[in-house]
């Protein structure tokens, strides 16, 4: 069986780890895995850069100057939206034609466009679709936040100026996008629950098959290390009590950085003895920005993409916090957990499915930055971390291990080979 696994970048990204992860997990047990990337960044053999083509940068340029012009020229929603109106066309290629089955995966931001995903659909090859957010199931976002026009018909977008129109980007795409799915039998899989309910209320996606198959993780990689060892390594203090926050862009509002501000502020408020012994731990892009924000010591570590390096900061730290606005199955709790730590998060999309709460860590009350702090503080001070560390562990070695998830993505291959040759 050959599986060529397609996703816009080979490691930027919480999807592309994603990818990186069942690639590996795949090879690992007998299937001949190949994963397509616009923006290859090892020398990965079984990963393979698109041809080169100027038509790459003209592509995300073009896409990006005409979202640009229906935002009237404001940058604030930016890369919130895909409208795929460019993209290359990835039938022509060998992998293409050597593969069994197409999995897509996040392929935005100039990768496909909808006439490349049209062009794969029709080229008869089985296609199956993990999605990451969901962009596959809307017409231009790739979070609702709320909204529920895509359970009927996207238009009145409210990322659009003036809330859009009965006939704006959206309903234009919208359309297209039903004109693209229209007949064409996809596999959808949704990395949680929670995202595969959404999904299948999408009037976009009716009749077609969606179910849900968690990310897997390598936990022969993510495990506790020492603790006092990785601090010292990090330059970490090692007598305080370590919060972690973890974020490719920290500053991303979607991430909930003003809510983990309140709460740090009100759990020192409320209990200034542990003022003394606590500090956060800030890992990812633009982390000496949000320093100042915050009542406890930080410690910004700046951007990170050396597995080895995050493991230790993970091993380091005695809680990991996330309070993000929407998630789907952050690979960063996995992550978390996998090393033995407690985490915190609000209980958000595929967030409680990852946090047993009280028994791995806490799920506070969504957008609740009393109950955040409350969280913080019963991991720190009141819950046995030691026990709360060996059941996150336990947690990740039977839902999200490698083997466990390869397991379930090949069943579902073997079933849509079985369907399409049926077919033929």
């Amino acid at each position: 069986m050959r599986i060529l696994i397609v996703n816009t970048s080979e490691q930027t990204g919480g999807a592309a780890v994603a990818a990186r992860r069942l690639l590996q997990a795949l090879n690992n047990n007998g299937v001949k895995a190949k994963m397509l990337v616009r923006d290859k960044e090892t020398d990965q053999l079984s990963v393979v850069r698109l041809p080169d083509s100027f038509l790459d940068k003209w592509n995300f340029l073009w896409e990006r100057w005409c979202l640009f012009w229906h935002l009237h020229f404001s940058c604030r929603h930016l890369f919130e939206l895909d409208m795929a109106n460019a993209g290359r066309d990835i039938t022509t290629l060998r992998e293409f034609r050597e593969a069994d089955v197409i999995h897509l995966n996040w392929i935005n931001q100039g990768m496909l466009s909808l006439k490349g995903i049209r062009k794969i659909l029709e080229s008869g090859k089985p296609v199956v679709w993990t999605m990451h957010d969901i962009w596959p199931a809307t017409a231009i976002c790739h979070l609702t936040l709320g909204c529920e026009n895509f359970k009927s018909r996207c238009a009145n977008c409210k990322y659009l100026p003036g809330n859009g129109s009965r006939n704006d980007l959206s309903a234009r795409v919208w359309r297209r996008k039903q004109k693209t799915l229209e007949g064409r039998n996809i596999t959808f899989v949704a990395c949680s629950r929670w995202l595969e309910g959404e999904a299948k209320s999408s009037a976009l996606l009716r009749g077609q098959w969606i179910t849900s198959i968690p990310n897997p993780i390598d936990s022969h990689v993510f495990h506790a290390r020492d603790k006092q060892e990785a601090r010292k390594e990090l330059g970490l203090p090692v007598d305080k009590r370590l919060i972690l926050f973890v974020s490719q862009r920290v500053t991303n509002v979607n991430k909930g950085m003003d809510y983990l501000v309140e709460a740090c502020g009100k759990f020192i408020s409320e209990h200034p003895a542990m003022a003394a012994n606590t500090a956060l731990v800030v890992l990812g892009g633009h982390a000496e920005e949000i320093s100042p924000r915050f009542s406890l010591p930080v410690f910004a570590l700046g951007y990170i993409n050396d597995v080895r390096q995050i493991v230790s900061v993970y091993s380091a730290v005695d809680v990991f916090v996330l309070p993000s606005l929407s998630e789907n199955l952050p690979n960063t709790i996995m992550e978390a957990m996998a090393c033995g730590v407690p985490c915190v998060g609000f209980g958000v999309g595929g967030i409680p499915e990852e946090i047993d709460h009280l028994a791995n860590g806490y799920v506070a009350r969504y957008k609740d930055s009393d109950d955040l702090a409350r969280g913080l503080r019963w991991v720190l001070a009141e819950a046995d971390r030691t026990a709360l560390g060996k059941a996150a562990v336990a947690k990740v070695v039977a839902c999200y291990s490698q083997n466990a998830v390869a397991m379930r993505y090949i069943d579902i291959y073997n079933k849509v080979l079985s369907a399409t040759n049926s077919e033929k």
